[in-house]
Protein backbone atom coordinates (compact mmCIF):
# COMPACT_ATOMS: atom_id res chain seq x y z
CA UNK A 1 0.00 0.00 0.00
CA UNK A 2 1.07 3.31 -1.27
CA UNK A 3 0.61 6.57 0.80
CA UNK A 4 0.85 9.91 -0.90
CA UNK A 5 1.60 13.27 1.28
CA UNK A 6 0.54 16.76 1.16
CA UNK A 7 2.66 19.06 3.67
CA UNK A 8 0.41 19.37 6.79
CA UNK A 9 0.41 19.70 10.51
CA UNK A 10 -2.00 17.88 12.79
CA UNK A 11 -4.42 19.28 15.78
CA UNK A 12 -6.16 17.80 18.28
CA UNK A 13 -6.02 15.51 21.36
CA UNK A 14 -5.02 11.31 20.80
CA UNK A 15 -4.85 8.52 23.36
CA UNK A 16 -1.33 6.99 22.66
CA UNK A 17 -2.01 3.49 21.71
CA UNK A 18 -1.37 0.66 24.26
CA UNK A 19 1.98 -0.71 24.83
CA UNK A 20 3.11 -3.72 22.49
CA UNK A 21 6.03 -4.76 25.31
CA UNK A 22 3.29 -4.84 28.22
CA UNK A 23 0.76 -6.51 26.56
CA UNK A 24 3.60 -9.38 25.14
CA UNK A 25 4.76 -9.63 28.83
CA UNK A 26 1.06 -9.87 30.55
CA UNK A 27 -0.12 -12.25 28.03
CA UNK A 28 2.95 -14.72 29.05
CA UNK A 29 2.19 -14.29 32.56
CA UNK A 30 -1.46 -15.32 32.49
CA UNK A 31 0.09 -17.97 30.72
CA UNK A 32 2.48 -18.81 33.14
CA UNK A 33 -0.17 -18.65 36.02
CA UNK A 34 -2.46 -21.03 34.69
CA UNK A 35 -5.21 -19.31 35.78
CA UNK A 36 -8.50 -16.96 34.20
CA UNK A 37 -6.88 -13.32 33.78
CA UNK A 38 -8.40 -10.54 31.79
CA UNK A 39 -6.78 -7.80 30.00
CA UNK A 40 -8.34 -4.60 28.33
CA UNK A 41 -6.80 -1.88 26.04
CA UNK A 42 -5.25 -4.87 23.91
CA UNK A 43 -4.24 -3.64 20.86
CA UNK A 44 -4.13 -6.20 17.85
CA UNK A 45 -0.94 -5.38 16.33
CA UNK A 46 0.80 -7.84 13.66
CA UNK A 47 3.32 -8.79 17.06
CA UNK A 48 0.93 -9.14 19.81
CA UNK A 49 -1.64 -11.30 17.45
CA UNK A 50 1.64 -13.66 17.09
CA UNK A 51 2.12 -14.15 20.81
CA UNK A 52 -1.28 -14.70 21.08
CA UNK A 53 -1.19 -17.84 18.16
CA UNK A 54 1.96 -18.99 19.96
CA UNK A 55 0.65 -19.24 23.07
CA UNK A 56 -3.12 -21.05 21.69
CA UNK A 57 -0.27 -23.49 20.34
CA UNK A 58 0.97 -24.17 23.47
CA UNK A 59 -2.46 -24.92 25.12
CA UNK A 60 -4.06 -21.34 26.30
CA UNK A 61 -7.66 -20.57 25.75
CA UNK A 62 -7.34 -17.39 24.58
CA UNK A 63 -10.88 -14.93 23.37
CA UNK A 64 -10.70 -11.88 22.03
CA UNK A 65 -12.98 -8.94 22.53
CA UNK A 66 -12.99 -5.84 21.12
CA UNK A 67 -11.34 -3.75 23.80
CA UNK A 68 -9.94 -7.22 26.00
CA UNK A 69 -9.01 -10.31 25.91
CA UNK A 70 -9.86 -13.55 27.96
CA UNK A 71 -7.60 -15.68 28.94
CA UNK A 72 -7.46 -19.31 30.63
CA UNK A 73 -4.29 -21.04 30.32
CA UNK A 74 -5.28 -24.38 32.89
CA UNK A 75 -3.79 -26.60 30.01
CA UNK A 76 -0.19 -24.22 28.72
CA UNK A 77 2.44 -26.35 28.58
CA UNK A 78 -0.06 -29.42 28.09
CA UNK A 79 0.32 -29.86 24.10
CA UNK A 80 1.56 -32.83 22.70
CA UNK A 81 2.96 -31.18 19.83
CA UNK A 82 3.81 -27.37 18.86
CA UNK A 83 4.17 -25.55 16.03
CA UNK A 84 4.48 -21.91 16.60
CA UNK A 85 3.87 -19.12 13.98
CA UNK A 86 5.78 -15.90 14.93
CA UNK A 87 5.09 -13.95 11.76
CA UNK A 88 7.70 -11.33 12.13
CA UNK A 89 7.86 -10.58 16.29
CA UNK A 90 10.86 -10.63 17.44
CA UNK A 91 9.53 -10.71 21.25
CA UNK A 92 7.63 -13.55 20.38
CA UNK A 93 10.48 -15.63 19.40
CA UNK A 94 12.48 -14.83 21.55
CA UNK A 95 10.23 -14.88 24.91
CA UNK A 96 8.92 -18.48 24.02
CA UNK A 97 12.41 -20.77 22.54
CA UNK A 98 12.95 -20.91 26.12
CA UNK A 99 9.27 -21.99 27.34
CA UNK A 100 9.91 -24.95 24.64
CA UNK A 101 12.84 -25.58 25.75
CA UNK A 102 11.33 -26.83 28.75
CA UNK A 103 8.74 -29.54 26.99
CA UNK A 104 11.47 -31.98 26.35
CA UNK A 105 9.65 -32.03 22.50
CA UNK A 106 10.19 -31.01 19.32
CA UNK A 107 9.19 -27.18 18.87
CA UNK A 108 9.42 -25.55 15.77
CA UNK A 109 8.75 -21.95 15.57
CA UNK A 110 7.75 -20.39 11.68
CA UNK A 111 8.80 -16.87 10.79
CA UNK A 112 9.67 -14.37 7.77
CA UNK A 113 13.33 -14.66 6.62
CA UNK A 114 14.23 -11.75 8.27
CA UNK A 115 13.01 -12.74 11.56
CA UNK A 116 15.03 -15.54 11.44
CA UNK A 117 17.61 -13.84 10.47
CA UNK A 118 17.65 -11.70 13.46
CA UNK A 119 20.78 -12.82 16.18
CA UNK A 120 19.72 -16.17 18.41
CA UNK A 121 23.21 -17.27 18.93
CA UNK A 122 22.50 -16.97 22.67
CA UNK A 123 20.40 -19.45 22.62
CA UNK A 124 21.66 -21.62 20.05
CA UNK A 125 24.94 -21.64 22.39
CA UNK A 126 22.97 -22.59 25.18
CA UNK A 127 21.28 -25.38 23.48
CA UNK A 128 24.98 -26.74 22.21
CA UNK A 129 26.12 -26.01 25.94
CA UNK A 130 23.71 -28.33 27.37
CA UNK A 131 23.21 -30.96 24.55
CA UNK A 132 19.83 -29.39 23.11
CA UNK A 133 18.56 -29.42 19.55
CA UNK A 134 18.47 -26.23 17.85
CA UNK A 135 18.24 -26.02 14.30
CA UNK A 136 17.79 -23.01 12.23
CA UNK A 137 16.73 -22.80 8.56
CA UNK A 138 15.90 -20.33 6.46
CA UNK A 139 11.75 -19.49 7.41
CA UNK A 140 11.98 -22.05 11.08
CA UNK A 141 13.75 -22.64 14.02
CA UNK A 142 13.27 -26.09 16.16
CA UNK A 143 14.09 -26.60 19.21
CA UNK A 144 14.32 -29.65 21.87
CA UNK A 145 15.65 -30.05 24.96
CA UNK A 146 15.40 -30.18 29.38
CA UNK A 147 16.28 -26.82 30.21
CA UNK A 148 17.01 -26.91 33.87
CA UNK A 149 16.70 -24.26 36.52
CA UNK A 150 20.36 -23.37 37.83
CA UNK A 151 22.49 -20.41 37.68
CA UNK A 152 23.27 -18.77 33.74
CA UNK A 153 25.13 -16.27 32.50
CA UNK A 154 24.29 -14.17 29.54
CA UNK A 155 25.25 -11.00 27.81
CA UNK A 156 24.16 -8.36 28.16
CA UNK A 157 24.71 -6.40 24.82
CA UNK A 158 22.79 -7.91 22.23
CA UNK A 159 19.21 -7.76 23.37
CA UNK A 160 16.95 -7.67 26.94
CA UNK A 161 14.71 -10.40 25.19
CA UNK A 162 16.79 -13.58 25.26
CA UNK A 163 16.97 -12.18 29.27
CA UNK A 164 13.07 -11.96 29.71
CA UNK A 165 12.94 -15.25 27.93
CA UNK A 166 14.94 -17.47 30.25
CA UNK A 167 12.49 -15.37 33.30
CA UNK A 168 9.79 -16.56 31.98
CA UNK A 169 11.22 -20.37 31.78
CA UNK A 170 12.37 -20.07 35.29
CA UNK A 171 9.24 -18.65 36.41
CA UNK A 172 7.35 -21.96 34.69
CA UNK A 173 10.00 -24.16 36.18
CA UNK A 174 8.95 -22.82 39.60
CA UNK A 175 12.78 -23.56 40.92
CA UNK A 176 15.45 -21.33 42.30
CA UNK A 177 17.46 -19.94 39.65
CA UNK A 178 20.06 -16.75 39.11
CA UNK A 179 20.72 -15.00 35.88
CA UNK A 180 24.34 -12.93 35.74
CA UNK A 181 23.78 -10.55 33.08
CA UNK A 182 27.12 -9.84 31.71
CA UNK A 183 27.97 -6.03 31.09
CA UNK A 184 27.14 -3.68 29.29
CA UNK A 185 23.57 -4.18 29.84
CA UNK A 186 21.80 -2.72 27.34
CA UNK A 187 17.97 -1.96 27.19
CA UNK A 188 17.60 -3.12 30.78
CA UNK A 189 14.30 -1.09 30.99
CA UNK A 190 12.82 -3.83 29.13
CA UNK A 191 13.76 -6.29 31.51
CA UNK A 192 12.56 -4.41 34.08
CA UNK A 193 8.91 -4.65 32.55
CA UNK A 194 8.80 -8.63 32.53
CA UNK A 195 10.22 -8.21 36.23
CA UNK A 196 7.51 -5.80 36.86
CA UNK A 197 4.91 -7.68 34.79
CA UNK A 198 5.62 -11.08 36.70
CA UNK A 199 5.19 -9.81 39.80
CA UNK A 200 1.72 -8.31 38.92
CA UNK A 201 0.95 -11.93 39.45
CA UNK A 202 2.82 -12.97 41.97
CA UNK A 203 6.33 -14.28 41.15
CA UNK A 204 8.86 -13.63 43.48
CA UNK A 205 11.56 -12.14 41.02
CA UNK A 206 14.08 -9.35 41.83
CA UNK A 207 17.66 -7.74 41.45
CA UNK A 208 20.84 -9.01 43.82
CA UNK A 209 22.24 -5.66 41.97
CA UNK A 210 21.85 -4.18 38.39
CA UNK A 211 23.60 -6.93 36.62
CA UNK A 212 22.56 -9.96 38.65
CA UNK A 213 18.15 -11.25 38.43
CA UNK A 214 17.22 -13.72 41.21
CA UNK A 215 14.21 -16.20 40.54
CA UNK A 216 12.70 -18.00 43.93
CA UNK A 217 9.90 -20.34 43.18
CA UNK A 218 6.57 -18.86 43.92
CA UNK A 219 2.70 -19.06 43.69
CA UNK A 220 1.28 -17.47 40.71
CA UNK A 221 -2.03 -15.50 41.17
CA UNK A 222 -4.39 -14.09 38.67
CA UNK A 223 -4.02 -10.13 37.41
CA UNK A 224 -6.50 -8.58 35.44
CA UNK A 225 -5.64 -4.54 34.27
CA UNK A 226 -5.84 -2.14 31.21
CA UNK A 227 -2.43 -2.00 29.47
CA UNK A 228 -0.69 1.05 29.66
CA UNK A 229 0.25 3.18 26.44
CA UNK A 230 2.74 3.32 24.78
CA UNK A 231 5.78 5.46 24.74
CA UNK A 232 7.55 4.18 21.75
CA UNK A 233 4.78 4.44 19.19
CA UNK A 234 3.56 7.82 20.81
CA UNK A 235 7.53 9.27 20.25
CA UNK A 236 6.32 9.27 16.36
CA UNK A 237 2.77 10.95 17.19
CA UNK A 238 4.33 13.52 19.21
CA UNK A 239 7.62 13.86 17.17
CA UNK A 240 5.09 16.29 14.68
CA UNK A 241 4.47 18.93 17.94
CA UNK A 242 8.03 20.10 17.50
CA UNK A 243 7.32 20.69 13.97
CA UNK A 244 4.26 22.69 14.20
CA UNK A 245 1.38 20.53 15.24
CA UNK A 246 -0.69 20.79 18.33
CA UNK A 247 -1.64 17.40 19.75
CA UNK A 248 -2.24 16.32 23.59
CA UNK A 249 -1.39 12.90 23.87
CA UNK A 250 -3.05 11.01 26.41
CA UNK A 251 -2.89 7.18 27.92
CA UNK A 252 0.33 7.76 29.31
CA UNK A 253 1.63 6.59 32.61
CA UNK A 254 3.77 9.07 34.12
CA UNK A 255 5.47 6.35 36.09
CA UNK A 256 5.53 3.93 33.36
CA UNK A 257 9.20 1.83 33.82
CA UNK A 258 9.34 2.27 29.39
CA UNK A 259 12.43 2.95 28.46
CA UNK A 260 11.63 4.88 25.74
CA UNK A 261 9.84 7.75 27.68
CA UNK A 262 13.29 9.27 26.94
CA UNK A 263 11.84 10.73 23.85
CA UNK A 264 10.61 14.04 25.74
CA UNK A 265 13.75 14.68 26.92
CA UNK A 266 15.86 13.84 23.78
CA UNK A 267 13.21 15.91 21.32
CA UNK A 268 13.88 19.10 23.49
CA UNK A 269 17.61 18.24 23.21
CA UNK A 270 17.11 18.06 19.51
CA UNK A 271 14.96 21.50 19.24
CA UNK A 272 18.06 23.36 21.00
CA UNK A 273 20.88 22.83 18.92
CA UNK A 274 22.49 19.11 17.33
CA UNK A 275 23.05 17.15 20.79
CA UNK A 276 24.80 13.79 21.61
CA UNK A 277 22.48 11.52 22.52
CA UNK A 278 22.74 7.78 23.54
CA UNK A 279 20.23 5.25 21.93
CA UNK A 280 22.15 2.03 23.60
CA UNK A 281 18.79 1.62 25.90
CA UNK A 282 16.32 2.64 23.26
CA UNK A 283 17.10 1.98 19.86
CA UNK A 284 13.27 1.68 18.79
CA UNK A 285 13.20 5.56 18.92
CA UNK A 286 16.13 5.84 16.52
CA UNK A 287 14.07 6.28 13.22
CA UNK A 288 11.93 9.21 15.05
CA UNK A 289 15.08 11.01 15.96
CA UNK A 290 16.75 10.85 12.99
CA UNK A 291 13.60 12.19 11.18
CA UNK A 292 13.38 14.55 13.75
CA UNK A 293 17.14 15.84 13.68
CA UNK A 294 16.82 16.08 9.96
CA UNK A 295 14.33 18.46 9.99
CA UNK A 296 16.08 20.38 12.49
CA UNK A 297 20.08 21.26 13.19
CA UNK A 298 21.22 17.56 13.09
CA UNK A 299 22.30 15.16 15.71
CA UNK A 300 25.12 12.79 16.58
CA UNK A 301 23.60 9.23 17.87
CA UNK A 302 25.60 7.04 19.96
CA UNK A 303 24.79 2.86 20.50
CA UNK A 304 23.52 2.66 17.06
CA UNK A 305 25.19 -0.97 16.26
CA UNK A 306 21.66 -2.91 17.09
CA UNK A 307 19.64 -1.01 14.66
CA UNK A 308 21.10 -3.57 11.82
CA UNK A 309 19.34 -6.08 13.85
CA UNK A 310 16.41 -4.69 13.73
CA UNK A 311 12.98 -5.38 10.79
CA UNK A 312 15.83 -3.62 9.28
CA UNK A 313 18.49 -2.36 8.99
CA UNK A 314 17.17 1.28 10.60
CA UNK A 315 20.41 3.38 9.57
CA UNK A 316 20.61 2.38 6.79
CA UNK A 317 17.65 2.48 5.61
CA UNK A 318 16.76 5.91 7.02
CA UNK A 319 20.05 7.00 4.54
CA UNK A 320 18.53 5.89 1.45
CA UNK A 321 15.31 7.19 1.84
CA UNK A 322 16.83 10.43 2.99
CA UNK A 323 19.57 10.34 0.19
CA UNK A 324 16.07 10.58 -1.94
CA UNK A 325 15.16 13.81 -0.26
CA UNK A 326 18.61 15.48 -0.57
CA UNK A 327 19.95 14.75 2.43
CA UNK A 328 21.74 11.67 4.13
CA UNK A 329 23.58 10.01 7.18
CA UNK A 330 27.24 9.65 7.72
CA UNK A 331 28.10 6.47 9.44
CA UNK A 332 31.14 5.87 12.23
CA UNK A 333 31.74 3.31 14.64
CA UNK A 334 28.43 2.53 16.74
CA UNK A 335 27.64 6.13 15.88
CA UNK A 336 25.47 7.96 12.97
CA UNK A 337 26.08 11.60 12.42
CA UNK A 338 22.81 13.30 11.52
CA UNK A 339 23.82 16.21 9.45
CA UNK A 340 21.56 19.63 8.87
CA UNK A 341 19.91 18.85 5.73
CA UNK A 342 17.37 20.62 3.28
CA UNK A 343 14.99 18.06 2.26
CA UNK A 344 13.24 18.35 -0.79
CA UNK A 345 10.53 15.91 -2.85
CA UNK A 346 12.01 14.76 -5.82
CA UNK A 347 9.31 12.85 -7.40
CA UNK A 348 11.42 10.17 -6.03
CA UNK A 349 9.23 7.20 -4.26
CA UNK A 350 10.04 6.29 -0.53
CA UNK A 351 10.35 2.53 0.61
CA UNK A 352 9.60 1.58 4.01
CA UNK A 353 11.58 -1.04 4.10
CA UNK A 354 8.57 -3.35 5.76
CA UNK A 355 9.72 -1.74 8.90
CA UNK A 356 6.84 -0.21 11.20
CA UNK A 357 9.16 2.40 12.60
CA UNK A 358 10.92 3.21 8.83
CA UNK A 359 7.10 3.94 7.76
CA UNK A 360 6.24 6.21 11.02
CA UNK A 361 9.92 8.02 10.69
CA UNK A 362 9.71 8.77 7.30
CA UNK A 363 6.03 9.77 7.45
CA UNK A 364 7.11 12.56 9.68
CA UNK A 365 9.56 13.91 6.92
CA UNK A 366 7.27 13.52 4.38
CA UNK A 367 4.37 15.79 6.22
CA UNK A 368 7.03 18.51 5.20
CA UNK A 369 8.23 17.67 2.32
CA UNK A 370 4.93 16.12 0.45
CA UNK A 371 5.64 13.17 -1.60
CA UNK A 372 4.96 9.28 -2.07
CA UNK A 373 5.58 6.62 0.82
CA UNK A 374 5.07 2.84 -0.34
CA UNK A 375 5.43 -0.10 2.46
CA UNK A 376 2.85 1.56 4.67
CA UNK A 377 1.09 -1.82 5.73
CA UNK A 378 3.94 -2.45 7.94
CA UNK A 379 2.13 -0.46 10.96
CA UNK A 380 0.46 -3.19 11.06
CA UNK A 381 3.24 -4.74 13.11
CA UNK A 382 2.93 -2.51 15.77
CA UNK A 383 0.35 0.54 15.25
CA UNK A 384 -2.59 -0.85 13.21
CA UNK A 385 -4.24 2.60 13.52
CA UNK A 386 -1.42 4.91 12.98
CA UNK A 387 -2.30 6.51 9.44
CA UNK A 388 -6.68 6.46 10.75
CA UNK A 389 -4.82 8.46 13.93
CA UNK A 390 -2.78 11.43 12.35
CA UNK A 391 -5.49 11.25 9.54
CA UNK A 392 -8.37 12.23 11.94
CA UNK A 393 -6.33 14.84 13.21
CA UNK A 394 -5.56 16.41 9.79
CA UNK A 395 -3.14 14.92 7.88
CA UNK A 396 -3.06 14.98 4.15
CA UNK A 397 -2.69 11.89 3.57
CA UNK A 398 -4.41 9.45 0.94
CA UNK A 399 -4.10 5.86 0.91
CA UNK A 400 -3.87 4.09 -2.47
Amino acid sequence: MTARFKPFILNGQLNAPPSKSMAHRYLIGSALCKKKCVFKGIDYSEDILATIDCLKSLGVKIVTNSDSIEVDSKKFMTVEKAELFCRESGSTLRFLIPLALCLNKSVTFYGSERLISRPLGVYEELCKDKGFTFKKDKNSVTVCGTLESGNYKIRGDISSQFISGLIFAFVYLNKPSVIEVIPPFESKSYTDLTVLALRSFGADVTFKDKNTIIINPSQLKPFCCRIEGDYSNAAFIEAFNHIGSKIEIGNLNADSLQGDRIYKDYFKKIDNGTPTLDISNCPDLAPVLIALASLKNGAHLMGTDRLKIKESDRGQAMHEELCKLGGGLIFGDNEIIVPKQNLKNNGIIIDGHNDHRIVMGMSLILSVTGGELQGTEAVKKSYPQYFDNIKSLGAKVELI
